[in-house]
């Protein structure tokens, strides 16, 4: 029975309460296109989603790097997501800030799609002929509506010491 008042279902009084275990905490992503690419990034990591800023290109810097950005009063590495994961440069809307350590970068993408709970069934380890081929980034592949999805590693999007170099060097242009 529906209660109107609150939609909740409630048991028939003959019958008796279904019983369920609680279901284990599925990690929250937030997903989002890179071209063809659909990429997740753990929830936990991001910091917010916002349009894109002006970029100022660093010299020297890797090929996904498109330069820094000021975000909240402070330079910010801009990663194109579409050159990270693939070989496609992304046509960007919008910037998600993410938390990588004790850093933030911006990772550039097309759209942001949304949030999703994703189960770990859906999640699987890269294969071993990708393992090694595979961007640092890319923490493992999986599927959803039956679509290729990229879970990225928001710790290794950008090496250490390329984060070092970029701020250094941004601070002195």
């Amino acid at each position: 029975m529906v209660s109107e008042a609150t939609g909740a279902v409630r048991p028939q009084p003959h019958q008796t309460a279904p019983t369920t275990d609680v279901p284990a905490q599925r990690p929250s992503w937030l997903l989002c296109r890179a071209g063809t690419l659909l990429c997740a990034v753990p929830l936990d990591h991001v910091i917010e989603t916002l349009r894109v800023l002006p970029i100022e290109a660093i010299s020297g810097a890797p090929r996904y790097v498109r330069g820094l950005s000021v975000i909240r009063g402070a330079a910010v590495p801009v990663i194109d997501a579409g050159l990270l994961v693939g070989d496609q440069p992304t046509s960007s809307e919008r910037l998600i800030t993410i938390r990588t350590g004790s850093r933030t970068i911006a990772l550039a993408v097309e759209t942001v799609v949304g949030i999703s709970a994703i189960d770990e069934a859906t999640v699987t380890a890269l294969p071993p002929l990708l393992r090694d081929a595979a961007c640092e980034a890319i923490a493992a592949i999986g599927t959803l509506d039956a679509e290729l999805l990229i879970f990225l590693r928001a710790t290794r999007i950008v090496p250490q010491e390329v984060l070092d170099w970029l701020i250094v060097d941004g601070a002195s242009a």
